[in-house]
């Protein structure tokens, strides 16, 4: 009976596999071997100045060419006057192949600039910088500072929303479900605005051969249905378990939270990456007042139970970190 089971479950995996598989092989066969078929008109250079950091005395930008034919980068500018640079592994570019100019430059905090760069046929390209800021790097001051955040956004707004357990006790099923309204709509308006960041991004920083529209749809979607079955799981999971029903439960809803405020702390990290000053400060206050409202969905299975202070703690900073 098992078996039976197990292979009904192949099948129906594979009958909704199979269909996403020929669309790969042929998206695959139309940009590789099929790439003649789409050969008509004059076809034009095109780069794209994906990245700008700002180091001691230099300039980097990274460029990708992201047209259908290979490119040579002739010159960079900043502000329409040429600069000296040089280029990353060589100036030569085939199809989205990258390289790295480097201008030598003494530029100014919080100034703006313009990018220029030209490639042989004299085509420029150009990138706007509205103010200049010192590229992130790797060190270990910058983990104490996302460390900091994290604990910030993560551990102190869940622990804070354990502490409603006792109001939790006391009132109905009712006002219960009023309050994880809220949380569901403040995820809801904070979702919404990190799409529209998304699809404001990438229209800046990606070239239309990327078609950013669609790969924000497929990320979302992807998402969507690894949240909803990890959840599905983590459910069946309490359900099976030798704890106690309500203290399962609870704890598998902190290691979905745990998962979703990973996807948090990329979304923070990026915005802080890409010099987003206002859209991460929006990030984090938003995030952490949503997951103030999360102690909430944690403490609400244990509310008919004993109070375990230890076990809540535990779930806390699981779903925190």
């Amino acid at each position: 009976m098992e078996v039976s089971d197990k292979s009904s479950k192949v099948k129906l995996v594979a009958s909704g596999t199979i269909p996403f598989v020929f669309i790969l092989l042929m998206m695959a066969y139309i940009f590789g071997p099929g790439a003649d078929l789409l050969d008509f008109g004059v076809p034009l250079p095109e780069i794209t100045i994906e990245k700008v950091d700002f180091l001691d005395s230099e300039i980097q930008a990274t460029v990708r060419n992201t047209g259908p034919i290979s490119v040579e980068i002739a010159m960079a500018d900043i502000n329409d006057r040429i600069q000296p640079a040089a280029i990353e592994p060589d100036k030569h570019l085939e199809r989205y192949e990258t390289a790295i100019v480097r201008i030598p430059f003494e530029w100014n905090e919080a100034e703006p600039y313009l990018i220029g760069i030209t490639v042989d046929d004299g085509t420029r390209f150009e990138k706007e910088i509205e103010a200049a800021a010192p590229a992130l790097e790797p060190t270990l001051d910058l983990a104490i500072f996302f460390a900091i955040i994290g604990t910030y956004v993560g551990v102190i707004p869940v622990m804070i929303g354990l502490l409603w357990l006792p109001f939790i006790r006391k009132i109905s099923k009712q006002k219960y479900h009023f309050f994880l309204a809220l949380t569901a709509g403040l995820l809801l308006f904070l979702g919404i605005d990190s799409i529209e960041e998304a699809l404001e991004v990438s229209a800046e920083s990606l070239a239309d051969s990327f078609n950013g529209v669609l790969l924000v749809a497929t990320v979302l979607i992807f998402s969507f249905l690894g949240l909803y079955y990890t959840g599905e799981k983590l459910v069946d999971r309490a359900k099976s378990s030798k704890l106690t029903k309500p203290v399962a439960i609870a704890l598998m809803i902190s290691i979905g939270i745990g998962l979703h405020n990973f996807g948090e702390g990329l979304a923070i990290g990026a915005a802080v990456g890409m010099g987003s000053v206002a859209f991460s400060t929006f990030l984090i206050i938003g995030f952490a007042l949503h997951n103030t409202t999360e102690g909430i969905a944690i403490a609400s299975p244990m509310s008919r139970e004993k109070l375990m202070i230890g076990k809540l703690a535990a779930m806390g900073m699981i779903a925190g970190a």
